[in-house]
């Protein structure tokens, strides 16, 4: 990055942008092999986990069907419900691997594209070899702020579900009952997104202060503030471009029966290449919205003092110190 940081508290939507895409674009060799070898896989993960999921899901729903329509306690109706049971674990064992191996790649991908692009800001020599020697011990780091914010989703989920059981019981079949449940809607979507929002920011976070978990959170959380509309305008921005991405993917392989072979291959492809590289530039932009924020709070940064911390020692990552480098506070 090219900017001082007193600077980069003006950047605004578009600037993020710009700033993102000059980063991949000046590195784009070790994010080239960055891609490759993590988000492609991660990228791969996903995409094939609809075509199987919808084929899975597929066999149950018309094995269902059959059974509803066969006789109960005859031999076929036994049999079609031991298959949709047997079906439904294979389902469900599907999804557990699919995000446990999703997880993994998700962090091993933050870890090595926030390492990366804090010491190209450090200006210190940064290679593909020394960014995946930090990033497995990034990650342990990663999987306690993902653990903590996996509570405070499923917490938050909890007290959406009682709310809706409220109307329900309130107000549910009355006259405004409708509109509401619209207007609770739309307060769960923003507060769905807030956390979203501060869950990505604490994963830079986690990376390069000496917090993870939630004071990682909490730290995320601080740092929004004053840049929120523009926070959650990137992340629902990004959010279309990836359900456009999935849409086209649906559309064109998964129920692309009109198409040939060929055809669906070259989609499919389209859409891994796409995706990665969105999800590359998510990583980029949530790492470039991080120093915006600090700078934004007159937070500076003491390059050398970063670039210490970033060297390996003995093969373990050392995190950043909050006295040393976790950008102590400036006054203007």
């Amino acid at each position: 990055m090219d900017r001082e940081q007193e600077e980069m508290q003006f950047l605004g939507f578009s600037g993020v942008y710009r700033e993102s895409y000059k980063i991949i674009f000046a590195w784009r060799k070790i994010f080239s092999k960055i891609t490759l070898t993590l988000i492609l896989p991660l990228s791969f993960i996903f995409l094939i986990h609809i075509e199987v999921s919808n084929i899975l899901f597929g066999k149950i729903v018309k094995n269902t069907q059959q059974m509803m329509e066969t006789p109960q306690g005859t031999p076929q109706y036994h049999t079609l419900s031991n298959m949709i049971s047997s079906e439904w674990t294979t389902f469900m064992l599907f999804k557990l691997i699919y995000f446990t191996f999703l997880l993994i790649f998700s962090l091993l991908s933050t870890s090595a594209v926030v390492y990366t692009i804090a010491s190209i800001y450090t200006a210190r020599e940064v290679t593909f070899s020394k960014v995946m020697t930090v990033v497995p011990k990034v990650w342990k780091r990663l999987m306690v702020t993902f653990l903590c914010t996996f509570a405070a989703f499923f917490v938050y989920n909890v007290m959406a579900v009682l709310v809706i059981i409220i109307w329900a019981l309130t107000t549910g079949g009355r006259s405004g009952g409708v509109g509401l449940f619209v207007v609770l809607a739309v307060f769960y979507f923003a507060g769905f997104v807030y956390l979203t929002v501060v869950w990505n920011l604490a994963s830079v976070v986690t990376v390069l202060e000496d917090s993870c978990g939630i004071g990682a959170m909490l730290k995320s959380n601080a740092l929004i503030r004053g840049k929120t509309g523009l926070s959650v305008l990137i992340f629902l921005k990004l959010l279309v471009s990836f359900g456009l991405i999935q849409f086209l993917f649906k559309k064109t392989v998964v129920h692309g029966w009109r198409l040939g072979s060929v055809d669906r291959t070259l989609y499919g492809i389209v859409c891994l290449v796409l995706f990665s590289q969105l999800y590359l530039f998510q990583l980029v932009i949530q790492t470039v919205l991080y120093f915006v924020c600090k700078s934004y709070h007159h937070q500076n940064i003491d390059k050398s003092a970063l670039s210490d911390h970033l060297e390996v020692y003995h093969g373990e990552y050392e995190p950043l110190k909050a006295k040393d480098v976790q950008m102590e506070e400036s006054h203007v």
